[in-house]
């Protein structure tokens, strides 16, 4: 009987099981993004749970097609993985691409939450939806040049409309643009035909908002545009915000078609909000008329992947000063402490060379003056003998002059007199007495 094994062992096993991803997804090393993604999608569509839901071998197809396809469509982390392999890429933080048509109610409402609280959910078009339009049951709706269209897509739902072009439009340019006004999620497709007259997922563009509105574009200008995948630096600004400014440019990418030939093209819109339908507004303009937009667009993307090589340039130089720095500061930190406490210890050593107690302040002025009487008679010489005695005569003969003074010192009549009068004028009492007549 096999023992038992524990979910590290298990881990382990499944790690060494794994396979090359350029060999899953059946491409080269040094395939374009446009031919990683059409394998991918090629193969997802095949192995998709909708198609097989009672094939558990094709289940695990689906998530290792899904795992490598995660690995070699990011940069970095295909960067990483032709580096070191698999150690160098965290499995556990790998994107996943949901196709919210397979969710049920309740995990649909817990990637809503999620979104809505800012947490990046890449989401896939529906596996019923490329199916059907790979056997071309879908419908195709006509759209002229210039015209625009406004309708609503019922969620993990898609509107197909058909564009004719030619020579002269294709050496212009062209620029189809959606835009939703209710800042609805949606996707921009772009569909190659086949042979069969069925419609095979080309390109993907995810509505952002810009404003007050959500858009998605894609532009065939005959020179090389680029996109910007806000979904590989929202995850680096989730983990690291400071690296994530030097990542900001990392999903700066090369559009895959960046010019049409003369004849019918399909593009489509997908609604992809996870509870209601979404309006949109379609159209598909001639560049001819937006030269000056051209150059500018051409420009502008130029001075872009500049920034994106002095950045990475950047990186290298500010790492190196942000180490300096924090030595520095940590130096700077010990040395203040050391400097207070050889202070201190200097203050402890001054405050040693006295063995008098500290005397407490007084606010009283009387304690401020006996003090210093007493520090100046401590501070005073010792009086000689002599200076004693002469000091006692004189205290002698004061006293005997103060003695001398009181009893010598008598009421006068004339004092008498005056106060009887002071009396008399108080009470005005004005009394004649004729000594003459008995009383």
């Amino acid at each position: 009987m096999p023992a038992h094994r524990s979910k590290s062992e298990k881990k382990d096993a499944e790690k060494q099981l794994r396979r090359d991803p350029y060999e899953v997804l059946g491409v080269l090393r040094n395939s374009t993004d446009q031919e990683i993604k059409s394998a991918y999608r090629k193969m997802a569509l095949k192995y998709h749970p909708d198609k097989t839901s009672n094939d558990p071998i094709a289940a695990d197809m689906f998530k290792e097609v899904t795992f490598s396809y995660n690995i070699l469509s990011d940069p970095e982390k295909r960067r990483q993985y032709d580096t070191a392999g698999f150690e160098a890429v965290e499995a556990e933080s790998t994107e996943l691409e949901l196709d919210l048509s397979s969710l049920g109610a309740v995990n649909t409402v817990f990637a809503a939450l999620f979104s809505k609280l800012g947490v990046p959910i890449k989401t896939s078009v529906s596996a019923t939806i490329l199916e059907e339009a790979l056997n071309g049951r879908v419908s195709v709706d006509p759209l002229v040049l210039g015209q625009a269209i406004s309708k609503k897509v019922e969620k993990q739902c898609a509107h197909f409309y058909a564009v004719t072009i030619t020579e002269e439009d294709v050496h212009s340019g062209l620029v189809c643009r959606v835009e939703s006004s209710s800042k609805s999620k949606f996707k921009l497709l772009y569909f190659d035909q086949e042979a069969n007259s069925g419609l095979s997922l080309a390109l993907q563009e995810d509505s952002k908002k810009t404003g007050k509105i959500t858009s998605a574009g894609m532009y065939f200008l005959g020179f090389p545009v680029y996109r910007l995948d806000h979904t590989v630096n929202s995850m680096a600004q989730a983990k690291d915000p400071e690296s994530a400014f030097f990542k900001k440019l990392d999903g700066f990418q090369q559009c895959e078609v960046t010019e049409l030939k003369a004849g019918t093209h399909v593009f489509a819109v997908y609604g992809d909000n996870f509870f209601k339908s979404v309006s949109y507004t379609i159209q598909v303009l001639c560049a001819a008329t937006f030269t000056q937009e051209k150059e500018d667009l051409r420009s502008v993307e130029a001075q872009i992947l500049t920034k994106r090589a002095e950045l990475a340039k950047f990186e290298t130089e500010y790492r190196e000063v942000l180490v300096q720095f924090t030595d520095m500061t940590s130096r700077y930190a010990q040395e203040m402490q050391s400097i207070d406490e050889l202070l201190k210890q200097r203050n402890e050593i001054h405050s040693a060379y006295t063995t008098a107690p500290l005397m407490k302040r007084s606010s009283s002025r009387n304690r401020l003056r006996k003090s210093s009487f007493k520090k100046a008679a401590a501070e005073a010489p010792a009086p000689t003998n002599q200076e004693e005695d002469e000091e006692e005569e004189v205290e002698v003969e004061q006293e005997e002059e103060e003695s001398s003074k009181r009893k010598n010192k008598k009421p006068s009549t004339g004092n008498k007199s005056e106060m009887l009068k002071k009396k008399s004028k108080w009470y005005n009492l004005h009394l004649k007495l004729d000594k003459k007549k008995p009383c």
